[in-house]
């Protein structure tokens, strides 16, 4: 293989790794259990939301044209004529210069358009004085203002909140058609590298990607399976990498991406499919490898944990959006105030991690193996590869971890 990088933009690693991602499958489940589910098709409203004129305050309900130039100094003076029940359709028709009491939630009775707050009225036995005018449809909401029958209610694509699911509910979709998760399987490569629960002596270190990257793709709505520490050793490597790609919809190694002779992924990747890029202009990260085995997406991830995250955050996000189903991810950025200068090389798109103190975003310059500035870190801030850099006191987004 060519010992050489070929680096390309991150947009167009994107686009390649985009491209290759599998959709997915389609299953029905009960609506306690869709929050944070990708809805996989149109959800409609199966009647008028409200199915009726409803009030939203405590008051009465009146004509509009009965209040017109009420004042606290010359209220308007409407006649009570009866009150409307919770749950029940009134059953009396209001004529001018009527009105009746009305909670909240209940149904306008015939001859209203509006309710008046009770806060703006005084009784007198079976008298209502009115100290403000009210416009027609005024504290109310009409017969399928919220949703009309047959319009879609939630689109497909949308991850489901809680809210969402309320939503659901009100329209009558007790069973949910959403995506089926993504199973990502995740090998961590390389001879230095031992489980979390040993003490490393000499040049060993614990395998911290394993459980930040399954963590990850836990929190993206995925389902991670774990492969443990795989050697660099070749008949090992390929071995695990042909069983996790017949048990999954995609993997994820973490480590040998780098070009050196001794690093086998992209050699492996290779051999039982093809390497789509091998070398990205973004830092950390550049070596980042994208490929296709049996049909299936492969990402090599660098073996730097922040360098590891970053990528997979960046590049490795829009793919798994792909296999879930998710068509619009809101990411959550907070504008801040850059506190130093940060230097960029031209040509290759950087990221920096960031401490947000305040309305500031501070600099957190580090090597990319160091692990003490994901902890301190809040964000990380993203440079363009068109710049040479931000300077400091420029405004900034801040995309949250």
């Amino acid at each position: 293989m060519n010992l050489f990088l070929r680096t390309i933009p991150v947009e167009e690693a994107i686009r390649i790794g985009c491209s290759i991602a599998n959709p997915p499958g389609e299953e029905n489940i009960p609506l306690a259990e869709a929050v944070n589910r990708v809805l996989a098709r149109d959800i409609s409203a199966d009647i008028d939301i409200p199915g009726f004129n409803r009030s939203v305050v405590d008051g009465y309900a009146v004509r509009a044209s009965d209040t017109v130039g009420a004042a606290e100094t010359i209220p308007s003076l409407l006649t009570r004529s009866g009150t409307i029940r919770m749950g029940t359709s009134p059953t009396i028709s209001l004529a001018e210069g009527e009105c009746a009491y009305i909670p909240t939630g209940g149904e306008l009775p015939s001859g209203t358009d509006a309710v008046v707050m009770i806060e703006h009225t005084e009784t007198i036995d079976d008298q209502v004085l009115v100290k403000r005018p009210v416009a027609s449809g005024e504290n109310c909401i009409r017969r399928g203002e919220d949703f009309t029958k047959g319009t879609a209610a939630i689109t497909k694509g949308r991850r489901l909140s809680p809210s969402d699911i309320g939503v659901l509910a009100a329209v009558g979709c007790s069973i949910v058609p959403v995506c089926s998760i993504p199973r990502i399987g995740v090998i961590s490569t390389g001879n230095e590298l031992i489980s979390v629960d040993k003490k490393p002596s000499g040049s060993e270190i614990r395998d911290s990607n394993s459980v930040m990257l399954g963590a990850y793709l836990r929190a993206a709505g995925c389902t991670p399976y774990l492969y443990g520490i795989v050697k660099d050793e070749r008949e090992i490597l390929r071995e695990i990498l042909h069983l996790a790609l017949g048990e999954n919809d995609a993997v994820i190694l973490s480590g040998g991406s780098s070009k050196d002779e001794r690093d086998l992924c992209a050699d492996l990747i290779a051999e039982c499919g093809e390497v789509l890029v091998h070398g990205v202009a973004i830092a950390p990260g550049k070596p980042t490898i994208i490929g296709r085995c049996m049909g299936k997406p492969v990402l090599g991830l660098p073996g730097h944990p922040a360098s590891a995250l970053v990528v997979l955050d960046r590049i490795g996000r829009p793919l798994l959006s792909v296999m879930s189903g998710e068509i619009r991810r809101t990411e959550c950025t907070r504008s801040a105030i850059l506190t130093q200068n940060i230097p960029s090389t031209r040509g290759r798109e950087d990221y920096i991690r960031v401490k947000l103190d305040g309305k500031h975003a501070i600099p957190l310059f580090g090597k990319s193996g160091l692990l003490n500035t994901l902890v301190q870190s809040d964000g990380i801030l993203r440079i363009p590869a068109g710049s040479e850099g931000i300077e400091k006191g420029a405004e900034v987004e801040v995309i949250i971890w």
